[in-house]
């Protein structure tokens, strides 16, 4: 479960493998996400939930990540241009382990992530994408 501001979508999770940016964390998330606003008279604040998702797990992957991976491979791209990609999107890796993730991906290809993943010692998820494609996408539900 997460909760972030309409403001900037946003939060921080644990970083496990440089897979989760292909194959996604691994989990479902729910994600609420308000609107607050504060009265500065009654010194108080009142968060309104604006939106509420359910994210599938297979959505949770990086967006750019597994477009880029699905466009390679739609083109019959290698194993080669996968080490490629995933070295120029800096993906935390070394070559040993790019190669191993590669070699999966020919096997078992992501399906199409929906989160944005910055790289950081823990991941930084961004939800605007999950926000706007709620109930558009297979496996990302708009709840409230």
């Amino acid at each position: 479960m997460k909760v972030t501001s309409i403001r900037q979508p946003q939060s921080s999770c644990p970083f496990k493998s440089a897979c989760q940016k292909i194959y996604g964390l691994g989990y479902n998330l729910l994600i609420f996400v308000y609107q607050k606003q504060d009265d500065s008279e009654s010194k108080t604040s009142q968060l309104l939930i604006q939106n509420t998702i359910f994210v599938s797990k297979e959505r949770t992957a990086d967006y750019q990540m597994t477009r880029g991976i699905l466009e390679i491979l739609a083109r019959d791209g290698n194993q080669d241009d996968l080490m490629a990609f995933m070295f120029d999107r800096n993906l935390p890796v070394d070559e040993i382990e790019a190669s191993n993730i590669a070699e999966a991906i020919l096997n078992n290809p992501p399906q199409q992530g929906y989160l944005t993943i910055s790289n950081a010692l823990q991941w930084r998820l961004q939800y605007r994408r999950v926000i706007q494609q709620a109930g558009e996408v297979d496996g990302i539900y708009k709840i409230r």
